[in-house]
């Protein structure tokens, strides 16, 4: 049997470069948890599809495949910062990208979004799995029980912690009041076993619930970060839209001051969308939204600065062609001079003819251009 190994503390705190003595020997202790945990997720691999019961159970076999994914998501970070420690020849800029490796989210193997640290996803991991033995029976009838109790007691405490963690409200006191319930539990275990009792009935079902309790609360810390990311990020974005959409309304104003015909294109209003929402799910549709505002202004944008632009093309050709003619004496022609000064008054109107400029531009470069051969 496969003897359990706990997940091995982080180093640092997250935004602040790791201290190398404290990365090495994290380093050692993580490898070291890995290839425990990869042989202990075997074992629980073979037990489940060798089980009756568990075999064929969506839950087992679901939670088998976190615990697998969550395994190979570590393993990656690992190695990712393994390369960048590069056997202790890390820089003061490598030491500050380990302590994002570290606390950083996770990427599984598939590419899907792993919304834990890597902190946040061993200990995901050591909970599971426990649950995981405990379901398949793996762990044996006659163990320590002083030192089954000492471990629920760890756990528990780690439990106690996340949910000081929970934002207050009800959530957090009806954790609290769970918590607290466990605590009693435990306390009552732990006195029969003091009066020598055996509890090995006893342990098995409130270690699975403290282990649920503890990757619940996990899941939930971090997916409100990732909650809380999101807003900040819709805040962030919603202003810099309502600065671009005033952009974009000179732009507009401008645009149909100088030319004719202008376009017709409505400027979205980023204040019509309202504050950014409480609700996470209203988030993220509000993200789609202000997406969707962002697309609407680049059409908005290029729609009204082409006309301009083809408007300043037109009269520096205009100029082009002017000192052309100038070095080669056409300018002195009555017609070509003639043409010139329309052609100037049309692209110097204000609003200017689109229309009618591209065309007298066009006859002016024409009268400049060689007659045929046999023409002349």
């Amino acid at each position: 049997m496969t003897l359990a190994l706990t997940a091995p503390a982080a180093p640092g705190v997250r935004g602040q470069a790791v201290e190398p003595t404290a990365m090495l020997r994290y380093l050692d202790d993580l490898a070291r948890w890995r290839d425990v945990r990869r042989a202990e997720l075997d074992e629980l691999d073979r037990a489940a599809l060798a089980s009756p019961d568990a075999g064929g159970s969506a839950a087992v076999t679901g939670d088998v495949t976190l615990a697998m994914t969550l395994w190979q998501a570590v393993a990656m970070r690992s190695a990712e910062i393994e390369r960048v420690w590069d056997s202790g020849r890390v820089t003061a800029t490598g030491l500050a990208q380990l302590s994002t490796l570290v606390w950083g989210r996770l990427d599984s193997a598939a590419g899907a979004s792993l919304a834990v640290s890597l902190p946040e996803a061993c200990r995901l991991s050591d909970a599971l799995t426990a649950q995981l033995r405990r379901r398949l029976a793996l762990d044996p009838v006659d163990l320590d029980q002083a030192a089954s109790l000492r471990a629920l007691r760890a756990s528990l405490e780690r439990v106690r912690d996340l949910v000081a963690d929970e934002p207050a409200g009800l959530a957090r006191a009806a954790a609290t009041d769970r918590v607290d319930g466990l605590d009693r539990r435990l306390g009552a275990v732990v006195d029969k076993a003091r009066r020598g009792a055996d509890v090995g009935g006893l342990v098995g079902p409130l270690e699975s619930q403290v282990a649920l309790m503890e990757r619940d609360l996990i899941v939930g810390a971090a997916t409100r970060r990732d909650d809380g990311r999101d807003t900040a990020r819709a805040e962030s974005l919603r202003a810099e839209l309502a600065d671009r959409a005033d952009a974009v309304a000179r732009l507009v104003d401008v645009c149909v001051a100088a030319v004719r015909p202008a376009p017709v294109l409505g400027v979205p209003r980023v204040a019509a969308l309202g504050p950014v929402p409480e609700d996470a799910e209203a988030v993220d549709a509000y993200l789609d939204r202000l997406v969707d505002v962002a697309r609407a202004l680049d059409r908005a944008e290029e729609a009204y600065r082409a006309p301009l632009a083809e408007l300043a093309d037109l009269r520096a050709m205009l100029a082009a062609y002017r000192a052309k003619a100038d070095t080669t004496g056409l300018s002195a022609r009555a017609e070509v001079a003639g043409v010139h000064e329309l052609a100037a008054a049309v692209v110097g109107q204000v609003p200017a003819d689109l229309d009618r400029a591209r065309a007298v531009v066009a006859a002016y470069r024409t009268l400049l251009d060689p007659p045929p051969r046999g023409l002349t």
